[in-house]
């Protein structure tokens, strides 16, 4: 990887990218479209898919969900296949692509189009892994529903499939044989956003009063 000026640009505009496309923020867009109301200020105040479920139904939550995963994995395709054909080297495109996952992320959690106040980061990550590596999303949805179907919390399987991430795809990319250092450090920090996000849903867990899915609703 040469740190040229040019190869720098193109791997900070891809940071940009990924969090201009990241900022797009569906839960908004469709509680706001649909309904005429901002789902920040119901349930849990969070805009991601499981207070649109819990406020609006499978519908919402469904649209919301295909729209979070689907700009995790624009950016990413956007970014790795755009630097790889300027550059001629898909290796930069796998940079990039991680550089925009890391972008959509910031993107959601932070959406400048919304006021900087967005959702927890599940939805957009998967859907960058989707785009990035599939084999490793597959692994992480199978972990995913395993635990939130027999707990039915679904924060403990959104904290435990983060963390499970970037060791997944750290064995991924050995097997595969690329570059442990900067995948390990993308993933790493993607993890570590997605687990300070849910920090107040890790402190219910502990507390034993965690949301379980089933329950009456209640404020958060």
């Amino acid at each position: 990887m040469a740190l040229e000026p040019a190869f720098i640009l193109m791997m900070a505009v891809s940071v940009v990218i990924g969090y201009l496309l990241g900022s797009i923020n569906f839960g908004v867009v469709v509680s706001k479209g649909l309904y005429h109301e901002d789902v920040r200020m119901k349930g849990s105040g969070n805009a991601g898919t499981t207070n649109i479920l819990r406020t609006y139904g499978k519908k919402a939550a469904a649209l919301t969900l295909a729209g979070d995963m689907a700009k995790g994995a624009v950016a990413v395709w956007l970014c790795h296949w755009g630097v790889a054909l300027l550059t001629g080297a898909d290796v930069n495109g796998v940079y990039a692509g991680y550089l925009a996952a890391i972008g959509a992320v910031c993107g959601h959690l932070w959406p400048v189009w919304f006021g900087f106040k967005g959702g927890k980061g599940i939805a957009v990550a998967a859907g960058a892994i989707l785009a990035s590596e599939p084999v490793v999303l597959l692994a992480l949805l199978v972990v995913f529903f395993a635990i939130a179907l027999t707990t039915r919390i679904v924060s403990l399987a959104s904290v435990t499939v983060a963390v499970l991430y970037p060791i997944l795809t750290l064995l991924w990319s050995w097997y595969t044989q690329r570059s442990l250092l900067f995948t390990g450090v993308c993933t790493v920090l993607m993890a570590v956003l997605v687990v300070w996000m849910h920090r107040a849903n890790i402190q219910r867990l502990m507390n034993g009063t965690e949301y379980r899915f089933g329950e009456k609703k209640k404020d958060e």
